[in-house]
């Protein structure tokens, strides 16, 4: 039911033109008043909120139009859900369909799971085929541990420092847990969960005699801290395959190879969180695939229904009877509306030829970023593969002291211009919907640069 429409593959260009259109200075007088009210009552907002406190209405394509009426070029893709582009019409009329005829018949055989199941089937690595689905990020993480430890029978999990995946008890143990004086995540992080260092090739731990990043010791320390930090009963390695919230951050290309080697050789499982990275954000189904690797279990998210909550737990074939043990269903997961959802955006990828476009765009965005690491006294490195980019800004190019305050300018200047997109600190975080062309690849890069020489201006860098 998902091909009721299967629009032209520009089908985003026409509104997309004459974009941005910046009508009134933003945030607007009616965004402000509409966030105000908000605010009364909701709390806990996100970052890119507080600094932009603009209230959006509506999105199509490409593009997201205020209640003022500016209209701005995406470039957060809703923090990494709309991939597809918002509101895409094949996408609408799937989820549409099932709205009226089923909305959710608990984790019961529908029409649109099966045909989803097959989808994924064949766009999974060999094996990689025992599924189950959620409505959201942190749930397919949670399922994930529990299966894990089912797998296994082993309790101990090891991730990375600035890895985020969820923000739930097990998960967030996954992640940072600092937050200051707040200690809003208990007095510890779980019992049995551990974080260890990965690998970054622009602020290295360990280093090769020539200055480059040592990938070897990365994995001596881990060999050294199976042994002597854990009680050497760990269950699976836990990581993003490129670190979103961190920043774009991607590992040499031969971390994870080495990592799946490590694994195997403890009978460790190798846990690949794609929920921002995966379903074709770096031109690939899986982050992983860039590098012939394999996981033991994958979660999807974020892309996945572009923007409908619907996400997946995926273990191998041989390891699937261990879902039958842990309870795996869920209230929400696997819903009509979400199966819909999942399958027709597959079915955009393929049908579109996404991959393909992100590669190519991609190959232009990297070229852009790398020339204005060149020209930027601030720019100190940018980082990336297909539309998951990072630039990171620096007070001064030797010392790489992290330069917090121009982040925040920049996002603010570049937002005011048109750009709608995410702060990270001190790394600038670009994540377009994958739809997007060259030239408003161009647009958005100009707008970011721009903001970058203002900002360079401000604190006398020109």
């Amino acid at each position: 039911m998902s091909n009721t429409i299967v629009p032209q593959k520009d089908w985003w260009k026409e509104n997309a033109a004459g974009t941005p259109k910046m009508i009134t200075e933003a945030p607007g007088p009616k965004s402000r008043v509409m966030h105000a009210s908000t605010t009364r009552y909701m709390k806990g907002l996100s970052g890119q909120v507080k600094l932009f406190p603009v209230c959006f209405e509506e999105g199509f394509g490409i593009t997201l139009t205020d209640v003022d009426g500016n209209k701005y070029l995406d470039f957060s893709s809703g923090i990494y859900v709309t991939s597809l582009g918002h509101c895409h019409p094949k996408i609408s009329e799937a989820i549409s369909f099932w709205a009226k005829k089923l909305m959710n018949a608990h984790d019961f055989t529908t029409p649109v799971k099966e045909k989803l199941m097959e989808k994924m089937a064949g766009i999974l690595p060999e094996k990689l085929n025992a599924i189950q689905l959620y409505s959201d990020g942190t749930a397919a993480v949670e399922a994930a541990i529990r299966a894990a430890r089912a797998i296994t029978n082993k309790h101990e999990f090891i991730s990375a420092y600035r890895d985020f995946h969820g923000k739930t008890m097990g998960a967030v143990s996954c992640a940072q847990m600092y937050r200051g004086e707040t200690h809003s995540y208990g007095p510890t992080r779980a019992a049995g969960f551990y974080m260890v260092p990965r690998p970054d090739p622009y602020r290295p731990l360990w280093t090769k005699t020539d200055g480059t990043i040592d990938t070897d010791a990365y994995i001596r320390f881990y060999e050294t801290f199976l042994l002597e930090g854990t009680v050497g009963n760990v269950a699976a390695f836990v990581l993003e395959p490129a670190q979103g919230w961190a920043g774009s951050i991607f590992p040499p290309d031969d971390f994870f190879p080495k990592l799946r080697n490590l694994c195997d050789k403890h009978k460790i499982l190798l846990y690949d969180d794609e929920v921002l990275a995966g379903m074709g954000r770096t031109g690939e189904w899986l982050t992983l695939n860039h590098w012939g690797v394999i996981p033991d279990i994958v979660t999807f998210g974020k892309s996945f229904g572009n923007g409908f909550p619907v996400t997946a737990m995926v273990v191998s074939e041989e390891n699937g009877n261990a879902l039958e043990k842990i309870s795996a269903s869920s209230s929400y997961g696997g819903n009509p509306m979400a199966c819909a959802a999942a399958l027709a955006s597959l079915e955009v990828i393929e049908e579109e030829d996404i991959l393909q476009n992100v590669r190519t765009v991609g190959d232009f965005f990297m070229k852009r970023m790398l020339k204005m690491k060149e020209s930027h006294p601030i720019v100190g490195d940018v980082k990336g593969k297909g539309f998951l980019l990072g630039i990171e800004l620096v007070k001064d190019k030797k010392t790489k002291e992290p330069f917090d305050e121009a982040g925040k300018l920049v996002y603010q200047k570049a937002f005011r211009k048109g750009l709608a997109w995410i702060p990270a600190g001190h790394i600038l975080r670009m994540s377009p919907p994958l739809i997007m062309d060259e030239k408003y690849a161009k647009m958005g890069m100009d707008m970011i640069e721009d903001a970058i020489t203002e900002v360079e201006k401000e604190f006398g860098y020109r």
